[in-house]
């Protein structure tokens, strides 16, 4: 097996259909473009179609053959380091290619905390890709909402989560967050409670949040989400895990959307959820959507949910949009209000993992993750370094102003 990569100046799906050759394996990570193919024949050709687009395709070493590769997805660096000697072929954070041969995959146990994913690699497929997002007319309204993102409100809730110093959903002290966060969101004027949920053989809480619109009838649901709890995967539930990156980031950006939204004269319900056990396998979200009422479900408009919002893993600020098919729409509202209301780049992803967006779309419901972007990853998250002096303010306040350009439009 021959394995190379090429470099992509621009991740538009024209310059993907100039180098790539039929027949040849490929799959798409952002920038990079990774070929493999037995067929030298193939190999040549692909060579040579690569260099008339003047890029330069570079050969890799092959470990392995072809149904060796694998496509990982994970949380922080969990994979790498939890399997160092698996051989990475190409490292974009979030997702790796890996050569994995099948009697070392069955050593991979399934992780029962969900940090991170093992499949075979999809050939003519794209993990991620980088997309010029439209940038539409500013709406006055909607500007004068962005303007009111507050970096010392936002740094107020998330110092505050963080000093907690574990939000375990099982830890002694969670109950005292959850409550923290609802007296939070009840002082803005949200109806706010907690909902009790089980995390394996022990129970934690939702925080959710609601507020009504006053006049229009029937009305759909605007949902903006986050995980509350945070995890030390070296420790228990007593250890260390200040979680600042994941995800009080994200937790703190709900309580600022709640707190920048709470006087908006909304046509649309809004809904908040900070849910509990997430880190254990979306315990509180799963528990969540499964009691929805089915006239409820079909009543949600969208969900846009927060999960590690404030590392800089690329070279200039970059959100990761991720859902699905069902959640295309949104992913371009979203997008278009990055760009038309923050300088982010945008990233987008049809293969959703790993957070609260993900029990939502299996129910057809359309989700969408906004993440920091996918080129690099933290290597501090779910340990005990995970602490406020890394978090990258600026980029946290642009994926908060971007989600409420999109919560606002779709409530009013």
């Amino acid at each position: 097996m021959k394995l190379g990569t090429v470099l992509l100046p621009v991740d538009r799906d024209q310059t993907t259909a100039r180098v790539t050759t039929p027949g040849l394996n490929w799959t798409r990570l952002g920038d990079t473009m990774l070929y493999w193919t037995a067929d030298d024949e193939l190999w040549d050709r692909a060579h040579e179609r690569v260099r008339l687009t003047g890029l330069s395709l570079e050969e890799r070493p092959a470990p392995g053959q072809a149904g060796d590769l694998r496509l990982v997805t994970q949380v922080g660096r969990v994979f790498q380091h939890e399997h160092p000697d698996v051989p990475v072929l190409v490292d974009k954070g979030r997702y790796l290619v890996v050569s994995i041969d099948e009697r070392r995959l069955g050593q991979i146990p399934p992780r029962a905390d969900v940090c991170y994913r093992v499949e075979p690699l999809p050939a003519g497929a794209v993990a991620f890709r980088t997309v010029t997002p439209d940038v539409r007319a500013p709406i006055p309204e909607i500007q004068a909402l962005v303007d009111q993102v507050s970096k010392d409100d936002y740094r107020e809730f998330l110092t505050e989560l963080v000093d907690f110093g574990t939000r375990h959903s099982l830890s002694a002290g969670f109950p005292a967050v959850a409550s923290r966060a609802r007296d939070r969101l009840q002082g803005f004027g949200y109806l706010a409670e907690l909902v009790p949920i089980t995390v394996g053989s022990g129970q934690s809480f939702n925080v959710v949040a609601n507020r009504l619109a006053a006049h229009r009838l029937p009305r759909e649901i605007v949902v903006v989400t986050a995980h509350l709890d945070s995890i030390n995967l070296a420790g228990g539930p007593a250890a260390p895990a200040p979680g600042a990156d994941d995800n009080a980031s994200g937790a703190a950006g709900l309580l600022e959307i709640a707190r920048v939204l709470a006087g908006l004269d909304i046509r649309q319900d809004l809904r908040l959820i900070l849910f509990g056990g997430e880190e254990q396998g979306l315990f509180g979200s799963r528990q969540y959507v499964s009691a929805l009422r089915p006239e409820e479900r079909v009543d949600i408009r969208m969900v846009i949910n927060m999960d590690m919002i404030a590392t800089l893993n690329t070279a200039t600020p970059t959100v990761l949009l991720e859902g699905a098919e069902v959640s295309q729409v949104l992913i371009d509202d979203l997008a278009a209000a990055a760009g038309t209301y923050t300088t982010l780049s945008v990233q987008t992803s049809l293969n959703p993992f790993n957070s609260d967006h993900v029990p939502f779309i299996d129910a057809l419901i359309p989700a969408v993750l906004t993440i920091e972007g996918a080129d690099g990853a933290n290597e501090n998250v779910h340990t005990a370094d995970d602490t406020l002096d890394r978090i990258d303010y600026g980029l946290a306040l642009d994926i908060i102003r971007m989600n409420v350009a999109t919560a606002a439009e779709a409530a009013l």
